[in-house]
């Protein structure tokens, strides 16, 4: 970390000889990262009356019908890619300049973590499945103070009406573009698993005006993997953030990359910005100094900018649990492959069904079906993607030669729930077809969750231990799993509980 005397006569050294200014500013709040945790936690401050200042590494992202803001799955380019990080799977990105684009993968010890960037955080590229665990599952991986009686009757529906949650019409899923969602939900129903409709932030009306004609694909070949373009995706910047800013007491400030956190001497918190253009040149540096700072940039960057200011002393005494609890969702990602089934071509996205095996809820787990992107040619195949309850944790380490805090995952921490779903996958898929598991090829995971986990590093509002003004409100709150479940709308449940706690009480 630069000390305070690299800070000479307003500029800042930085590489060979490029000089930058370097300001100060003072703030109330500082929330780092508007994904769902930064987006809750914004919204319901300003609500309260507090101005908030939304630091955001990435860019914005507006969508709208036959717009061409986000990449084509079958035409990568560099708005996939976080300044060069490689992309999912081994998928290489033509020459060109480096942009701040949608996904950084960070690299670890058996796994890796996928990142994303941007204004609305996660909600950008994930798919959108918002399921609510039962009571049994969540309290098998979620500490029963949580509440979740409560979560029941006040948050989870709280969220869904923020995101707008709704599921498929009939008239979209009888088109010949949802044949795959059809045949798994067949095919589940025949191997003797149940199946519905899942809830999505998705306006649907959006993709029947796509069938009509009336607009581009984006909804209905498929292409929804890394955002839709058309709209109508309820995602945390038109939702939560697009409600903060018109509260007028919410500033989001885009591709303000924060590299340091420290305890000054009045006890007031002070962040180390790097203002950054699209191809991460650092144009500032900012010194923002705020009364209280909301970490949300996610389970990774969370831990990794708390473990840097405990390994670089400039945050003294973070509890010993940081870096802990952490674990993937126990993801797997599956093609499934029959070239005797027509799965239809292009296949309409993004999630149409569910499949819940959650009787035993230590076994927990869910499949469910996700639509292949649009290729140049017709594959046969489709996707199928499990999720479910794990007992294995991973934990990062300090590495002092790369000056960042590393994860450690043992590859057989998820062994016994990923029985489970290959078990389930395999029925779905049935004797011809075949399943090829893309995680143990690419191992990955798109729902990291811990690290700074409640309990042993927060309470259960998210307040870092001896720390007054230090919160995480983000998945790195989260110990490991959401209960078989994608995470976003636990997350946003357990945040909005944390908010309703926070600022009465603290503000």
């Amino acid at each position: 970390m630069l000390s305070r005397r690299s800070f000479l006569a307003g500029a800042l050294v930085v590489g060979l000889g490029t000089r930058v200014r370097v300001t100060r500013e003072r703030r109330r709040v500082v929330v780092v990262g508007s994904g769902f945790g930064g987006g809750v936690s914004a919204l319901r401050l300003a609500q309260a009356g507090v101005p908030v200042l939304v630091l955001e590494r990435g860019i914005r992202w507006p969508t709208g019908p036959n717009a061409h803001t986000f990449p084509d799955v079958a035409h990568l380019d560099q708005r996939t890619s976080w300044l060069g990080s490689p992309t999912f799977l081994p998928v290489a990105l033509p020459d060109g300049p480096r942009f701040t684009g949608l996904l950084q993968r960070v690299a670890g010890s058996g796994m890796d973590i996928m990142c994303a960037a941007g204004v609305g955080g996660g909600s950008l590229v994930y798919q959108g499945m918002s399921l609510q665990p039962s009571a049994e599952v969540f309290h098998q991986v979620l500490p029963e103070q949580l509440d979740y009686a409560r979560l029941d009757r006040v948050h989870y529906p709280r969220v869904t009406r923020m995101l707008q949650l709704a599921t498929a019409p009939d008239e979209l899923i009888a088109s010949p573009n949802y044949r795959a969602s059809r045949l798994f939900a067949s095919k589940a129903q025949a191997a003797g698993y149940a199946t519905e409709k899942c809830p999505m932030p998705i306006d649907w009306s959006f993709a029947l005006r796509e069938l009509r004609g009336e607009m581009a694909p984006s909804y209905t070949n498929g292409d929804c993997t890394l955002g839709v373009n058309n709209g109508g995706k309820h995602t945390v910047d038109v939702t939560y953030l697009a409600a903060a800013e018109r509260t007028g007491r919410v500033e989001v400030a885009t591709l303000h990359n924060v590299t340091d956190l420290t305890l000054g001497q009045n006890r007031e918190w002070e962040l180390r910005v790097e203002v950054i253009d699209t191809s991460g040149a650092v144009r500032q540096v900012k010194l923002i100094t705020a009364d209280a700072v909301l970490l949300a940039a996610g389970s990774a960057n969370t831990t990794r900018l708390l473990m840097r200011a405990a390994a670089h002393r400039t945050v003294p005494n973070l509890p010993d649990g940081l870096g802990t609890e952490w674990g993937s969702n126990a993801d797997r990602i599956y093609l499934w492959t029959d070239l005797g089934e027509e799965f239809g071509y292009p296949q309409g996205g993004p999630v149409i069904y569910d499949s819940k095996a959650w009787v035993d809820p230590a076994t927990a787990n869910t499949v469910i079906q996700a639509s292949l992107p649009p290729l140049p040619v017709n594959r046969r195949s489709t996707i199928l993607v499990g999720y479910g309850v794990s007992a294995g944790r991973g934990h990062f380490v300090w590495d002092d030669g790369r000056d960042e805090a590393v994860l450690r995952w043992p590859h057989e921490n998820d062994a016994t729930v990923q029985r489970h779903i290959d078990r389930r996958v395999r029925a779905i898929a049935g004797a011809t077809g075949v399943l090829v598991d893309t995680t143990a090829l690419d191992t990955t995971t798109w729902h990291p969750l811990g690290g700074a986990p409640m309990g042993s590093v927060c309470d259960l509002a998210g307040r870092v231990h001896g720390h007054p003004g230090l919160y995480v409100l983000d998945g790195a709150l989260i110990p490991g799993s959401t209960a078989a479940c994608n995470p976003s709308l636990t997350i946003a449940a357990v945040v909005e509980r944390a908010m309703d706690e926070i600022v009465p009480r603290d503000f």
